[in-house]
């Protein structure tokens, strides 16, 4: 029985530990706000704190970006953490992101690193509006972010990104990343793993929607073959240059027949909940085979599937169960405005019992926590029945 200590008491923890348990896998995890290892889905149970933990794991995980480095580097002593501590870093600071892209020539946003007021203005004098400014460190769902339209709001947003790198809590210092704004045909995402072995397997590219800010549906359906084969060549790239091991997302704006990277994220992620439906073998269970050294499973979309991500609520009309193939994962969290709660996954054997499915689904659901679920499936419907 393999022993995994994941850092990160979240959702992700939960799930890992769900795929882990047919394995017969013992999946801890490290609560970060506790400095407590606990049962991923019992966290009254505690078993100690870190250092026993890591004690009594074979293998170290992350189910997020920003642990704390001193962390990271504890558990990089032991030669038990997957995917490396470079790699979670890089994940989790858009400046080491950046360079790692240009250092392989994988083609992303046009974009300057602003540390200060000079950078900032030279950062306006390089790129064209409209800019986003992206925060190094720590923004994610839309957060740690800003958009200049118009010159004159320069002084405002530059005021309001000071004040945010001031008062930045991080121990690493905090800084923004300026990007040109990309005119996209839609958002996409690869998610893959990648074995101690060097095995490689990826899912195939799924479309994302979001609202404000925040992921509300994936849409995994087949892919073109040249898209699919332009996304796994970045994912090897970046796999191979970061010696990377477990599952990696890598997140892409489509600009026609081009993919620029958005962003990558070193760990399983919420695009790839789909997998948990739509696949012969999920994220969180290929994450485990990669991380302790198993053969990967099947990577194939066996059905068209979407993921609905519930956020800010906690009460879905039992009224769902009755569409075919729905599946509901709750994270037994606290209900909070902008948390991520949940998620449904629906399948259908084509494009279009999908599509009629989420139209079935968004008439059932809450218009207001769902708002733009209703015309993200009458549009789907509309595109798949031509």
């Amino acid at each position: 029985m393999k022993k995994v200590l994941v850092l990160g008491a979240g959702q992700l923890a939960r799930m890992m530990d769900l795929a882990g348990a047919p394995l017969g896998m013992d999946i801890k995890a490290f609560d970060v706000r506790t400095n407590k290892v606990v049962h991923p889905i019992d966290p009254e149970h505690i078993y100690g704190d870190l250092n026993q933990g890591i004690a009594e794991c074979d293998v170290i995980t992350a189910e997020f970006e920003h642990v704390a480095h001193s962390t990271l580097k504890v558990c990089e002593e032991t030669n038990k953490l997957f995917p490396n501590s470079d790699a979670i870093k890089t994940g989790g600071d858009r400046r080491l992101e950046k360079a790692l892209l240009d250092t392989c020539n994988i083609a992303n946003a046009k974009h300057v690193v602003i540390e200060n007021k000079t950078d900032f203005d030279s950062a306006i004098n390089l790129l064209q509006l409209p800019i986003i400014f992206k925060s190094a460190l720590e923004g994610y769902d839309g957060k740690g972010q800003w958009r200049l339209k118009d010159p004159q709001q320069a002084d405002i947003i530059w005021q309001e990104m000071s004040e945010f790198i001031a008062n930045a809590s991080s121990s690493t210092p905090q800084g923004i990343i300026a990007e040109q704004m990309v005119a996209f045909d839609r958002e996409v995402s690869i998610i893959g793993a990648r074995s101690t072995t060097g095995e490689i397997a990826v899912y195939p590219l799924t479309e994302n929607h979001h609202t404000n800010g925040i992921l509300s549906v994936s849409l995994a359906t087949p892919v073109a073959e040249a898209l699919q084969a332009q996304a796994f060549e970045v994912f090897t790239k970046l796999t191979e240059k970061l010696n990377y091991v477990g599952v990696l997302a890598i997140e892409f704006f489509q600009v026609g027949e081009q993919l620029l990277v958005n962003e990558i994220a070193p760990r399983v992620h919420n695009s790839g909940h789909w997998t948990q439906q739509g696949a012969d073998t999920c994220q969180f269970e290929n994450h485990l085979r990669a991380i302790c050294g198993l053969p990967l499973g099947s990577t194939q979309l066996i059905r068209p599937t979407a993921m609905v991500n519930i956020i800010g609520e906690d009460d879905i009309p039992d009224e769902i169960f009755s569409i075919p193939s729905v599946a509901m994962h709750w994270y037994d969290k606290e209900k909070r405005d902008g948390r991520k709660m949940g998620h449904i996954n629906l399948c259908g054997q084509s494009e279009v019992e999908l599509a009629e499915r989420l139209m079935t689904l968004a008439a059932v659901l809450n218009k207001t926590s769902f708002p733009d679920l209703n015309n993200f499936a009458a549009n789907y419907l509309a595109n798949v029945s031509n």
